[in-house]
């Protein structure tokens, strides 16, 4: 059963709950005299959807980045607590992050894990996410703590990442064995990474899991602004992690969006997202660069879902299928089958894992 959390100082605790109780209100009033905002959707859904859009406005209203992810912090809701993961903190000298260790692990793959937030939020709902899906997928997760924007702009996050693949590497877990993966900007630095690793003559993983990536940190697609009214995050939003990604550097929107990369000889990548959420065109468009460019990869999207549906767990059949979408990819490189689907829009990936394993990726 979901378990909200109260925390934090109490002005943040007040507003917060008076914002969910307001969303709530508004939610049901609504549908009482005209209908819910996308059919199909449930009450519950509905009003974590925009309540969660309130707090992140909310966020970005306050005066500072660290009050922000304060506030956002201050109510979340876990969508399946006291699941038997243990949650182990790396130590020094190992890359700042955590290991999330589910009781009865099935399988030699381990997951390399982004977080999601922009590159500027790291919400301890996030952390609940990562546990969740360790869970789901029975398997070890490292997920990495790295730098966060506006204080740390790019490269930090990319050298964070490719310091925690030379350290599972170093570890003695082969790079077949590797499953990179991340939600929303975490999707972002999955494939950004794929794209560092060749070009540092490391060896691929075995499989690129990017949930709501972020594909263009500048403008792209209509979705990025007309679906504002459907989904959690804001197209205007999207635009600013891009500014504090970019900091005073001198890097172009192009320099740092994998749809502007060179996307040839990478790991195959699997990309699930929603219809309705605001980054959807140009994961679309990504999807469609890359498969013509000759990566192997796959897309599927929800139609009636919002951006990072998959955290809602068993209590949305959507997140279910999408976790066991994810399961059968992975088994999928240990020589299984993975059959496109109902929500596939796209599937470039090779039908026999063989012809696209790691030590078959060519470097440029």
């Amino acid at each position: 059963m979901p378990k909200t959390i109260l925390q934090g100082s109490w002005s943040h605790r007040c507003r917060s709950a008076l914002a969910l109780w307001a969303t709530t209100i508004d939610v049901l009033a609504r549908r009482i005299i005209a209908k819910p905002l996308v059919p199909g959707w449930s009450v519950p859904f509905e009003i974590a959807t925009l309540f969660d859009r309130k707090q992140f406005n909310h966020a970005f209203r306050l005066p500072t980045i660290a009050e922000g992810r304060a506030y956002f912090d201050s109510l979340y809701t876990i969508a399946e607590p006291d699941l038997p993961v243990q949650m182990q903190a790396s130590t020094s000298p190992e890359p700042r992050g955590d290991w999330f260790i589910p009781d009865r692990p099935n399988s030699s793959k381990t997951i390399l894990y982004f977080h999601g937030g922009g590159y500027a939020f790291y919400p301890i709902v996030s952390r609940h996410f990562i546990r969740l899906l360790a869970y789901k997928l029975q398997i070890p997760i490292f997920a990495v703590d790295y730098r966060l924007t506006p204080e740390h702009p790019h490269p930090a996050q990319q050298e964070d990442a490719l310091d925690a693949y030379r350290y599972l590497l170093g570890r003695g877990i082969p790079a077949q064995d590797i499953v990179l993966a991340g939600d929303s900007a975490g999707g972002h630095l999955v494939l950004m990474s794929l794209v560092s690793l060749r070009q540092a003559g490391l060896p691929q993983p075995s499989l690129a899991l990017a949930l709501s990536p972020w594909t263009d940190i500048g403008r792209r697609g209509a979705s990025q602004f007309g679906h504002d009214r459907y989904d959690m995050v804001q197209g205007y939003q999207t635009l600013q992690y891009g500014q504090w990604l970019k900091g005073n550097g001198p890097w172009s929107d192009d320099r740092l969006s994998p749809i502007a990369q060179d996307l040839r000889y990478l790991a195959p990548i699997y990309i699930q997202a929603g219809g309705k959420e605001i980054l959807v065109d140009m994961i679309r468009d990504f999807a469609r660069e890359a498969h013509k460019q000759g990566a192997n990869i796959r897309l599927d999207v929800w139609p009636d879902m919002t951006h990072e549906f998959h955290a809602y767990g068993s209590t949305l059949p959507q997140s279910e299928q999408a976790m066991t979408a994810l399961r059968t990819a992975i088994h999928w490189t240990a020589g299984g089958v993975f059959e496109p689907a109902e929500e596939t829009e796209l599937n470039g990936l090779d039908c026999a894992y063989g012809k696209v394993q790691p030590e078959n990726i060519k470097p440029v």
